[in-house]
């Protein structure tokens, strides 16, 4: 593969394949957060190994915690503190890791007589981060920020949080919310928490109450929520077997899922049948509207196309990591396509929003664009009038794998390359092999 480009070769499913996606991102970027709040050692079993874990792991290890990490096994021990970090003065960069900016602060926030200045990438220097920060600094935190107020790069001074009642504005994030709702624990006393209007992505913030519970002792009270409130116990980290597995990653899964559309034949992701964290594993449901039948077995989920794929009208707000991999697969639906519920997606790696639009007129489809919406006339035949097409990735790991699904579609039924993704290497952020596994799939399905 080169570093600048990778052209796509298209093939033809005619077998059922098997593969595996990696860990979660989403759920080992918390359980690394919950094991350092634990009380004792936790081995954190099926973790991603990509840049947005990595820094994380890098940041917390720069921090004191004493961390293992065994690559080859996917996994990690990490030596819990009860929250209290050995570091109390230290500079990180979160690089644009989204969790690791959201999370990795209310941590800090939590420390007694600590100062730490945090930076971010070029993008992240723009994404939201004022709901977390404003309540870190109303219950304790002070911020000195080096240029624009809320962004980074900024310091917090720490001296521990108080437990007066928390007001969280999440309405651009749900990880400002899942922030608090991972220390929250640590914080003495009991905890009432009221979220501000709504917020996108719910699954997640119950991924997150979920996943406290798992690294609870036994028989310890459960956080409760009513609406928008929630009441957290006070409750004692310490998560038994010393042990935790992490999930499969369903974002991921959600391009194989979806690659029978482009490939036919039958596709299995291995692992999946039981995964019940992650709201993104709704995204089947999103292809069986359209047609595909789906199916868990003992091996995973089964994803075949049953019949000819149509379009439909999809709110993506709860699974909005997955809206790109149906909009990008489009062009070979045989019906109109609106995708709705995406508003905050403009505010992630990219605005992912236009970029969608940028990137399906570039492949001939008639698009319209809404601040919260996209509607997408799909046409196939227009395809050919613009071969071969060359996508471009905004530095944005998604674009690349849901577009390397649409240029597997052997458009011209010659075998030949009509797709060139730009900067392949995006992927690293959440699937490093990404590339290798779908070339396994094409040496090993036809």
């Amino acid at each position: 593969m080169n570093d600048d480009f990778i052209d796509i070769i298209p093939f033809s499913n005619k077998n059922k394949c098997m593969l595996e996606v990696p860990g979660s991102k989403s759920i080992s970027n918390r359980a690394l957060i919950l094991a350092v709040l634990n009380d004792g050692v936790v081995k954190l079993n099926g973790i991603l190994h990509s840049e947005d874990v990595d820094i994380m792991l890098d940041a917390l290890k720069l921090l004191g915690v004493k961390i293992e990490i065994e690559r080859e096994n996917k996994s990690v021990v990490v030596y819990g503190c009860k929250g209290v970090l050995p570091v109390k003065k230290a500079t990180i960069n979160v690089g644009n890791a989204g969790t690791v900016a959201r999370f990795l602060t209310a941590l800090l926030a939590l420390q007694e007589g600590g100062e730490y200045s945090l930076d971010g990438s070029l993008p992240m220097r723009v994404r939201p981060m004022g709901g977390l920060l404003n309540v870190l600094e109303s219950h304790g935190a002070k911020l000195e920020f080096k240029g624009e107020k809320n962004c980074f790069p900024f310091t917090i001074k720490t001296n521990a949080l108080s437990n007066e009642d928390w007001e969280i504005d999440a309405s651009a994030s749900s990880q400002i919310l899942s922030a608090i709702l991972l220390i929250s624990p640590l914080i003495p006393g009991e905890i009432r928490l009221n979220l501000i209007g709504e917020t996108v992505s719910r699954p997640f913030v119950q991924m997150t109450v979920e996943m406290i519970h798992q690294f609870t002792e036994n028989g310890s009270q459960k956080i409760t929520q009513n609406g928008n409130k929630f009441l957290i116990p006070d409750l004692n980290l310490n998560i038994e077997s010393g042990n935790y597995a992490i999930e499969p990653d369903a974002t991921a899964a959600s391009y194989f899922i979806s690659l029978p559309l482009s490939v036919g034949g039958e596709i299995v992701v291995q692992n999946l049948q039981n995964c019940n964290l992650q709201g993104d594993i709704g995204f089947c449901e999103v292809v069986k509207n359209i047609g595909f039948r789906i199916s868990r077995s003992e091996f995973g989920i089964e994803s075949r196309l049953d019949t000819i794929a149509g379009g439909g009208d999809f709110d993506f707000n709860d699974i909005s990591d997955t809206f790109l991999t149906l909009a990008a697969l489009s062009p070979l639906l045989q019906s109109p396509l609106r995708i709705s519920g995406i508003a905050h997606t403009r505010k992630q790696e990219t605005d992912r929003v236009s970029a969608m639009a940028n990137e399906l007129r570039k492949l001939g489809q008639n698009v319209e664009e809404g601040h919260d919406f996209l509607s997408i006339q799909p046409s196939l035949n227009k395809l050919s009038s613009v071969s071969p097409v060359f996508i471009n990735t905004y530095d944005d790991h998604r674009f690349a794998m849901c577009f390397a699904i649409l240029g597997s579609h052997d458009l011209f039924k010659n075998g030949k390359s009509w797709m060139r993704i730009q900067d392949p290497n995006c992927c690293a952020k959440t699937f490093p092999k990404f590339f290798q596994v779908l070339s396994h799939l094409q040496s090993n399905c036809i």
